[in-house]
């Protein structure tokens, strides 16, 4: 049983996909990100840099619970403990995760940024907007050409490198791009979501999702991009 700590987002929804997937027993434990439970105290101990998701593997490495957090580290973890969706033979193996850390240090942090400066930052700054913009572009073309020539990221085969960059590629408008611009993603975000385990994962706490570029409160916005983030927690 794994216990998860998670809410419906990008990176969320990476582990809640993976878990159905692998059809894992798991227990959703919400961590609402809005309001500030990724400070507490209890949750800290899980995950020391106060992000979800992370998870509490109950039977864990000698059969002790064990705790994961990072949610490529998760994968990882999941992945091997499982022996599903990331190939042992050497070759295979680094190109899944070549496209994995992709994810971790390219369409993640680089699409957060294009979120933040189009649809929450408090004011509009032009540079930033274009900047973002731009990369995220960028970085869609990378995949277009890659999947070019591949069905799936890391090959012919499905495997956390794509249950990784997923969730984060699946709303390119978010991002100011056309879908229409890259066909290959296109391709292979429509094969994704036909999965049933993708459909089941999407769906995990989805009837807690908040648009919050229509606006946040004070409190909403402290907690997710203002001070409480430079506490000592």
């Amino acid at each position: 049983m794994i216990d998860l700590y998670t809410w419906p987002t990008p990176n969320g929804h990476k582990i809640h996909i993976m878990l159905e997937e692998i059809n894992m027993d798991y227990k959703v434990i919400p961590v609402d990100i809005s309001k500030g439970d990724q400070f507490d105290p209890r949750f800290l101990k899980i995950s020391p840099n106060n992000k979800m998701p992370a998870i509490v593997d109950l039977d864990g490495p000698n059969g002790d619970p064990y705790s994961v957090f990072e949610s490529g580290a998760i994968l990882m973890y999941l992945a091997e403990k499982s022996n599903q969706f990331l190939p042992t033979s050497r070759i295979e193996y680094f190109n899944v995760m070549q496209w994995v850390m992709f994810q971790m240090g390219g369409i993640g942090p680089m699409f957060g940024q294009a979120h933040h400066f189009i649809h929450y930052a408090p004011e509009d700054i032009p540079y930033a907007i274009e900047r973002y913009t731009k990369e995220a572009g960028r970085l869609y073309h990378v995949l277009d050409k890659r999947l070019k020539e591949a069905d799936y990221l890391a090959g012919k085969d499905y495997t956390i490198a794509d249950i990784a960059s997923f969730p984060w590629a699946r709303d390119p408008g978010r991002k100011c791009q056309k879908l229409s611009d890259f066909p290959n993603v296109m391709r292979w975000l429509k094969n994704i979501e036909e999965r049933p385990a993708v459909k089941r994962g999407m769906d995990v706490l989805a009837d807690q999702r908040r648009d919050l570029s229509k606006g946040m409160d004070s409190e909403t916005r402290k907690n997710l991009f203002g001070e409480q983030q430079y506490k000592d927690h």
